[in-house]
């Protein structure tokens, strides 16, 4: 289980990286794209990366983006998300 400042940080590294690629994660829920527990394993996928830094790095760098970067656990979820 992680911590509540580590689900915290990349819950908020998630929410940048959606909408770094047109997302909006909650209209996402509303609209019936993303049931809450797709959420949720997403947020646990998040959470398990080794290297937040680099993500919080690439999003600097990245005001806007087709894809994820590779390295990112939620990069086909959210691609698809983006697209929908």
């Amino acid at each position: 289980m992680h911590s509540n400042m580590t689900r915290a940080r990349h819950e908020a590294l998630m929410t940048r990286m959606a909408e770094t690629l047109g997302t909006d994660l909650d209209d996402a829920e509303l609209r019936g794209d993303l049931p809450p527990e797709a959420r949720d394993d997403m947020l646990s996928a998040c959470a398990g990366c080794a290297d937040p830094a680099a993500c919080a790095q690439w999003l600097d760098q990245h005001h806007e983006a087709e894809n994820a970067p590779g390295f990112c656990r939620n990069r086909d979820i959210l691609h698809d998300l983006a697209t929908d």
